[in-house]
């Protein structure tokens, strides 16, 4: 009796247990929290399933989508198409003669509305030798002047006469995360703005494609597609803010192949404001060249990591020269911001002043040290400066003269850069933009207005003494 009692009991508490386990692992729980009730008499069904229990992955996607369409709306009406025409070139004495000319170009790019009242943000290379620039929006053509250019960040500031533009929301791109996801905004051939998608892949990227006598170079690099006729247009986040402006891509065909890269709109902000202020941004040299360590570098100056940048040229009595630093010292720090590498060393020099005070980092022969210096303007004081262009009618070109700063890595005392050359005396010398003249005749240039009377009175055989763009000396001979 006691042996059947024993029996019954155990199946009892086997049942027990079965039906838990059962309930416990094989029926799937009621979602709970993941349910909406609605009313009987509303048209939906008594039951809603939440969109994630469903497919998630759609759900994401459904979301994407509504950002991307967000952010194309907000941003693609601030976005505009700008037709380029260079002036015509004489390209041969019978061209000359007969006042014929050949070599005229048009080219077109992008540009993003800066202000309601027609600036216009592009890059520098979109309005590069312009006799003319057109702006259109919404199907109207406007005649653009350039306010001002910046090569040392491909970025150039336009304006138009109106009023009422839909000027775009600027982020603060040093906030921007690398997978954020962002949209491409071009205006490309006159097409209604094309947009495209992608995420950020990195950033303070420096590729070495600005040419420029001092590049910053700290590029926001995206897989969102960045074609032909995009330069200049606008990279924006999820709610379709400004976060860097579309420069280049990188590709051995030309065409895109995954690698887009934009000017952060922090450098972006300060440059446009700098230039539609004084006409020229506001510069602050630290006095120095720097390089990235590579580990060749690095075994060869004795380095145990590839932090900081290397200072590899110093500016006899420049900020730096003042201030004790050498050749050799790795600057590891500014004002207590890590450098990782000469991208972020050009982004964060971008942003300060001449006459800002800054704390640097650096370590020589292994021991961490630290120096403070007052940064200074392309003549080597602290005040703030305007370019200065002369134009020659006679020349047929712009001039200026050429920096301290310039002069002193140059290894010159003085000279005046050609700029902007068109039909003149020194189209028909090939001189071209870039080009520094130190002497002519051997009579020393430290003016525009010594190159016109100097060029004016020439009669029979010329020498032009100076500097060629990538800093060769020469002399260049000529009959007037």
């Amino acid at each position: 009796m006691k042996r059947t009692l024993f029996t019954i009991l155990l199946a009892f508490v086997a049942g027990l247990a079965g039906a838990f386990t059962y309930q416990r692992w094989f029926v799937p729980p009621a979602p709970t929290g993941l349910v909406q009730t609605v009313s009987q008499t509303d048209e939906a069904p008594l039951l809603r399933a939440h969109p994630l229990s469903a497919n998630p992955t759609a759900a994401i996607s459904a979301h994407l989508s509504e950002d991307f369409v967000r952010a194309s709306a907000v941003s693609t009406p601030s976005v505009v198409y700008i037709k380029n025409t260079s002036a015509p070139q004489a390209v041969s004495w019978f061209d000359q003669f007969f006042g014929g000319a050949s070599g005229q170009r048009v080219s077109s790019g992008s540009g993003v509305i800066f202000s309601a009242d027609g600036y216009i943000i592009t890059n520098n290379h979109v309005v590069d030798d312009a006799a003319s620039l057109e702006v259109i929006h919404d199907e109207r053509s406007y005649a653009a002047r350039v306010v001002g250019t910046d090569p040392s960040t491909d970025l150039a500031v336009l304006k138009i006469e109106t009023n009422g533009l839909p000027a775009i929301k600027i982020a603060a791109s040093r906030q921007v995360q690398v997978g954020e996801w962002v949209l491409a905004v071009g205006n490309p051939f006159n097409l209604t703005s094309t947009v495209t998608a992608g995420i950020v892949s990195a950033k303070g990227r420096n590729i070495n494609i600005v040419n420029s006598r001092f590049p910053i170079e700290s590029f926001i690099q995206t897989d969102a597609a960045i074609n032909p006729g995009n330069s200049g247009g606008a990279l924006v986040n999820a709610q379709g803010e400004l976060i860097g402006i579309n420069t280049a891509i990188y590709s051995q065909t030309g065409s895109y192949t995954g690698y887009g890269f934009a000017v952060p709109s922090d450098i972006v902000t300060k440059v446009v404001g700098d230039l539609i202020e004084y006409g020229e941004v506001q510069k602050a040299y630290l006095g120095a060249d720097v390089l990235d360590v590579t580990p060749e570098l690095a075994n060869r100056i004795g380095l145990d990591n590839f932090a900081g940048v290397v200072i590899s040229y110093l500016q006899p009595d420049g900020a730096a020269d003042k201030a004790g630093l050498q050749q050799g010292d790795v600057i590891l720090k500014i004002n207590g911001l890590t450098v990782h590498g000469k991208g972020t060393y050009d982004e964060e020099m971008s942003y300060f002043n001449p006459g800002d005070r800054v704390r640097l980092t650096y370590r020589r022969d292994n021991k961490l040290r630290e120096a403070e210096l007052v940064l200074t303007n392309r003549e080597g004081t602290t005040e703030l400066l305007r370019r200065e262009i002369y134009n020659s009618e006679l020349l047929g070109a712009d001039l200026e003269v050429v920096s301290k700063v310039e002069r002193d890595r140059m290894g010159i005392a003085n000279g005046v850069r050609v700029l902007g050359v068109q039909r003149g005396i020194l189209n028909q010398m090939n001189l071209r933009s870039g080009f520094v003249i130190t002497a002519i005749n051997r009579q020393a240039v430290t003016k525009p207005q010594d190159v016109e009377r100097l060029l004016s009175q020439a009669r029979g055989k010329t020498i032009i003494e100076g500097v060629n763009e990538k800093g060769v000396k020469g002399y260049y001979s000529f009959y007037l």
